[in-house]
């Protein structure tokens, strides 16, 4: 016990003292700093939410797009800050970060060389951002698989599909890109009716359909404009299909769609218009006759007899 206390009376507490109390001042500023940059992003993104609001852009549209570039500059600032305050820590402790520097200079240089892709991804994922390509919350086929887009980082893109799976996408590797959601989606729809029905008539009910549901009021706060039917696309084995198309609001082109397709069928129902289905029959030769000639034939012995 006495040799610890005079252990404890040699120390020069200065030694410690002054360091961990420089160290203090050193997070709290670097803790204020985040709290001031949190705050300036904040006010920036609330300004440029407000400013694409008067330029006439849909809010759904500017905040995916603008939290989406906020939230990738505060990691980025959060990350130098925090590494800036680190090496002023291990400076203040006695350790030199000159040699620390250079060293992770050599070593990214040689990282560099051997993390190409890395690199790649980095710069890919950076232009998607500055061109705004997608954002957060879109729906996107990347490299033939649709989902919504749940993150974008400067590395990777993160798309969810309708059964749940997630798909992590490097950005570098990403070589076909389909936003179905930018500024306004549309349902494209393809019906079939029999070719005893007036395409004209069918074409009026459809057209009724359209205007009936744009003054719904909910639905019609969905659609940009009365669903636009192009006329006659296609003559088909069974059917004439006529082909139209719904522009609605960014994402909701499916819900919108699905109820016009229910409409249209009750519609159908109502003037007795046929929906048809593809259906053959097949007559091979004197061998295989139909089956109501092959009853006949066999009935004839028996009513002779």
């Amino acid at each position: 016990m006495e040799k610890i206390k005079k252990i404890l009376l040699e120390l020069d507490w200065n030694l410690f003292v002054k360091p961990c109390l420089r160290v203090a001042v050193i997070l709290l500023i670097a803790w204020m700093a985040m709290k001031l940059l949190q705050q300036f992003l904040n006010r920036l993104q609330k300004h440029l939410l407000q400013k694409c609001a008067d330029e006439g852009e849909p809010p759904s549209e500017s905040e995916k797009r603008i939290g989406t570039i906020i939230q990738l500059v505060r990691q980025g600032s959060l990350l130098a800050l925090w590494l800036t305050a680190g090496l002023i820590v291990l400076k203040e402790f006695g350790i030199e970060i000159g040699p620390i520097i250079a060293s992770a200079g050599i070593v990214g240089l040689a990282v560099g060389f051997g993390a190409q892709n890395l690199v790649r991804d980095f710069i890919s994922g950076f232009f998607i951002i500055l061109e705004n390509q997608i954002r957060v919350n879109d729906v996107a086929i990347i490299n033939g698989t649709g989902g919504l887009v749940e993150e974008i980082n400067f590395r990777t893109t993160v798309l969810r599909d309708l059964g749940g799976t997630v798909h992590i996408f490097p950005n570098g590797a990403i070589t076909t890109l389909s936003n179905l959601t930018n500024e306004w989606s549309a349902y494209v729809f393809d019906i079939g009716v029999a070719y005893k029905e007036s395409t004209d008539r069918v074409i009026e009910i459809m057209q009724q359909v359209g205007t009936k549901m744009h003054e719904d009021s909910h639905f019609g706060s969905l659609l940009l404009e009365p669903p636009e039917i192009f006329g006659v696309d296609k003559l088909d084995d069974s059917a004439v299909v006529i082909k139209g198309r719904i522009k609605t609001k960014p994402i909701r082109q499916w819900e919108v769609g699905r109820e016009y397709l229910r409409r249209v069928k009750y519609a159908f129902d109502e003037n007795n218009i046929e929906i048809p289905f593809p259906h053959q029959t097949i007559y091979v030769g004197e061998e295989s006759k139909p089956f109501d000639i092959q009853i006949l034939e066999n009935a004839q012995p028996v009513m002779q007899t």
